[in-house]
């Protein structure tokens, strides 16, 4: 199970660096019922990455992923396939970005997250997570990186909890800052999220290109193995 974690901690590490779900996690622990809230925005990430990681672990087991210890030709197409992608929003992230820093915007959502339910919320960690354009890709690449690996079914929920938990790391951050510093945490999670808000755009462009790069690799690798 070790070789299969060890190839999924450069996707979980990149999922976990996602700015704006930083920010919205942030926002929401600074609502009136900001312990709740916060819990749940993490449950349905955490659900988010889980249910789209195992998804992909049945579509492996029943396609084949694995022949005789090496990825099928499919999963090498898949990685390319997802790389190309990346790349691509990499590419018009980096456009997008805007020339001062301090210029950027959030989206318009976030001034209303304060009059979210709390299944509003849930729905949310949910969307954010399995629903985004970089880390619904970067999941999916895991997911067949395992289900490729050649492990037992035990081993292969193994290394998609260790997945789930890096990718994670992001958004519980503010979260047990806020549960373990008290009043500091507000200080603290504030200059998270203005930093976080301010470069977005890079952070994003540079992690979809560097990550796209990675799959394209991957993908290369596989297909001419």
């Amino acid at each position: 199970m070790g070789h299969a974690v060890g190839d999924v901690l450069g996707l979980a590490a990149g999922v976990a660096v996602s700015p704006l779900p930083i920010v919205a996690i942030i926002l929401i622990l600074g609502t009136p019922h900001g312990r709740l809230n916060g819990l749940l925005f993490a449950l349905g990430w955490v659900l988010g990455l889980a249910a789209l990681g195992a998804i992909m672990l049945a579509v492996g087991g029943s396609g084949g992923a694995s022949a005789h210890q090496h990825p099928a030709r499919w999963v090498g197409a898949l990685k390319l396939a997802l790389g190309a992608l990346l790349a691509l929003f990499g590419a018009r992230q980096w456009r997008r970005r805007p020339a001062d820093p301090a210029q950027a915007q959030l989206p318009k959502w976030m001034a209303a997250i304060d009059r979210f339910t709390p299944l509003k919320i849930l729905g949310l960690g949910l969307l954010l997570s399995a629903a985004n354009a970089k880390n619904a890709p970067l999941t999916i690449a895991a997911g067949a990186s395992i289900s490729s690996a050649g492990i037992s079914v035990p081993q292969q929920i193994g290394a998609l909890a260790a997945f789930v938990v890096i990718a994670s790391l992001g958004v519980l951050a503010p979260l047990g800052v806020y549960l373990f510093l008290g009043d500091r945490a507000k200080n603290v999670l504030g200059g998270w999220r203005d930093w976080a808000a301010r470069h977005n755009a890079a952070v994003m462009a540079v992690l979809f290109f560097v990550l796209g790069l990675k799959l394209l690799g991957d993908g290369i690798s596989v297909l001419v193995s």
